[in-house]
């Protein structure tokens, strides 16, 4: 479980010497809950995200522990360093966007005949309950061919989860190399 603080102050001096301090500044809120203004240990917070199994994970805040999403995060453009985090609570029957991560299988044939993999869509927003959210859209690559796509209507849904991209926006492919 990954813990922070709590921020008392939103001061931009508050701010900055937390970040000074190795802190990552974080919001956590939900919807008809009151939001938390938070801190996370920078490098402690990367590595529990690296490790993560699940798209949400616990976080303990004070006396709170709550289930959270990543929903969107800063990063400083010339360092890119992690400057802020927007992290959403799951909660239960409430149904709220989600970004759902795509994992592929394989190795297309495309690659052969002189074609380059291409990920169009590495995370596919999604409208569902944290019930029915599904961990990743697993896809299989292995017949892709130059100029093959896997598009949205292609990837299967699971029972109440709807996908509000166009159906005809591609996923993954395999270009033709110039």
């Amino acid at each position: 479980m990954l813990e922070g603080i709590v921020r008392d102050s939103m001061t931009k001096q508050e701010t900055k010497s937390l970040r000074k301090d190795g802190y990552l500044i974080a919001n956590i809120y939900g919807k008809g809950l009151e939001n938390i203004n938070a801190a996370f240990k920078k490098n402690e917070f990367i590595k529990f995200l690296r490790n993560k199994t699940t798209i949400a994970f616990d976080v303990k805040v004070g006396e709170n522990t709550v289930k959270v999403v990543v929903q969107e995060y800063q990063k400083c453009p010339i360092t890119s360093d992690l400057l802020h985090v927007d992290l959403m609570i799951a909660q239960p029957g409430v149904r709220t966007s989600y970004k759902v991560p795509v994992t592929v299988e394989g190795t297309p044939k495309g690659l052969k005949n002189k074609g380059l993999f291409v990920f169009h869509k590495k995370r596919v927003p999604v409208k569902c309950t944290i019930e029915n959210l599904p961990e990743s859209f697993h896809l299989q690559i292995a017949d892709l061919d130059t100029g093959d796509n896997i598009l949205v209507r292609d990837l299967t849904m699971p029972e109440g989860v709807e996908c509000f991209l166009d159906p005809r926006v591609p996923v993954v492919g395999v270009i033709k190399a110039k």
